[in-house]
């Protein structure tokens, strides 16, 4: 299928390229994105005046839900989520049930994701069998079916022997190994230590509970020489150590969640169920220290965190409610937010949507790495076109997600998504 995008802002984070003019697509591929190619007629035209065509987003954190939760998420309304904000790419826990820790489970969720013909679904394999922290999984073949990286999702690991070897194993052949810094025994409250928590009775999570963890990674890293990625950092403390770590040369990188770039203890309230979420909402310090960490480089990439909770899971007391939210559909809108409040502008806005996670990525991408989250000539027309000028008043009904659940309902986001591509093909259009 030929497809032009016709006098859009064309914005490339990767190579700092923002122009107006038209991109052609052939093939699946960018033939174009200069100006129209010669005789070069299109199936169908896409009139982009006034929008932004941007490579389409990574998001590195999103539950699907299957298998095993079906109740609060499938594949079908996930993925639908997913491109209706413009993601084109996402990475899943591998916390489902049964755990992704055989080459099948991966093979047989990337085989139903391809059939949808929506964003592409990079599934983390489990670190541990049945993430109970004590024997490796299989991790070469658990690459050779579809893995591009190993987690323990929110399980952490409490032996730091088994951690160790698992860092040695996954250096011998290069592969990624993905960690939410977390001490396990301090690690267990449903709030962030403070005055709010005390004053709500809420048992807290200190901020050493992830600085622990992170020494202790650290630390094995250097031993190791392994390569990790630090999932949803959470506390000022914590983005200082890893400018540390990445100043000292480690291979580190590291994200957040548009929870935690947004909202603090504070919105908790009067125990409103929809902010128990994990890691939880620390104080405004912290927030503002993760801004600016995402600001400057020291935050590689932001995440939805994306996690759909059935409605019976969330209508509890706040200690006892499911943690979790909505996010596939609100990244896109929360992120210009961001370089909106914080002035960094649409470059940086979208730099830690596309390019840097693609970046994380690097070569677990295969074929797609020289050209994920990039729009260069050749490369997969993966994209998404918005207009910067609609905003829209977050409403959890009309979500696509199976979870309704969000803490940024009645937020008003200033940007829409207009058409997302995936491998040249329309995967959404709004109506």
């Amino acid at each position: 299928m030929k497809l032009l995008i016709k006098n859009g802002r064309v914005i490339d984070p990767a190579s700092c390229f923002d122009q107006v003019g038209d991109l052609a697509v052939a093939a699946g591929r960018i033939v174009s994105i200069k100006g129209t190619v010669a005789d070069f007629t299109p199936n169908k035209t896409i009139d982009a005046t006034g929008c932004i065509v941007a490579p389409g987003l990574i998001d590195l954190s999103a539950r699907l839900r299957e298998p095993g939760y079906e109740h609060e998420g499938m594949l079908e309304s996930e993925l639908a989520a997913a491109v209706a904000g413009g993601v084109t790419s996402l990475v899943c826990p591998p916390d489902t049930d049964p755990v992704l820790d055989e080459p099948g489970l991966v093979e047989m969720l990337k085989f139903r994701a391809e059939k949808l013909h929506q964003s592409r679904v990079f599934p983390l394999g489990a670190l541990t069998r049945a993430l109970n922290g004590e024997a490796l999984t299989e991790m070469v073949e658990l690459t050779e079916a579809g893995c591009v990286g190993f987690s323990q999702a929110e399980v952490p690991l409490a032996n730091t022997q088994v951690l160790m070897r698992a860092l040695q194993y996954a250096a011998t052949f290069g592969y990624t190994v993905w960690l939410r810094p977390q001490e396990m025994y301090l690690g267990k409250g449903v709030a962030a230590s403070g005055a709010l928590a005390t004053r709500l009775g809420l048992s807290g999570v200190a901020v050493v509970a992830e600085t622990i963890a992170l020494h202790t990674i650290f630390e094995l890293v250097r031993a190791t020489g392994a390569r990790v990625h630090l999932s949803r950092i959470s506390s000022a403390a914590g983005v200082a150590l890893v400018a540390q770590a990445k100043a000292e040369g480690l291979a580190v990188s590291c994200d957040i969640s548009i929870n935690s770039l947004h909202l603090t203890d504070v919105d908790i309230g009067y125990f409103d169920s929809r902010m128990r979420l994990d890691p939880p909402l620390r104080q405004q310090r912290d927030r503002d220290a993760l801004r600016k960490g995402l600001a400057d480089g020291t935050i590689d990439a932001l995440v939805s965190d994306h996690t759909p909770v059935a409605a019976d899971a969330k209508t509890l007391p706040f200690a006892e409610a499911e943690p979790g939210a909505t996010g596939l559909e609100l990244l896109l809108g929360l992120a210009c937010k961001w370089g909106n409040d914080s002035q960094v502008g649409m470059m940086r806005a979208l730099a830690v949507l596309t390019s840097e996670p693609a970046r994380v990525l690097g070569h677990a991408l295969g074929t797609l790495q020289a050209s994920a989250g990039r729009l260069v000539k050749g490369g997969v027309a993966d994209i998404c076109v918005f207009d910067p000028h609609c905003a829209w008043l977050v409403e959890p009904a009309a979500l696509r997600s199976q979870g309704k659940h969000t803490p940024f309902s009645g937020y008003e986001l200033p940007v829409s998504v207009r058409y997302t591509l995936v491998g040249g093909q329309v995967a959404f259009e709004r109506a």
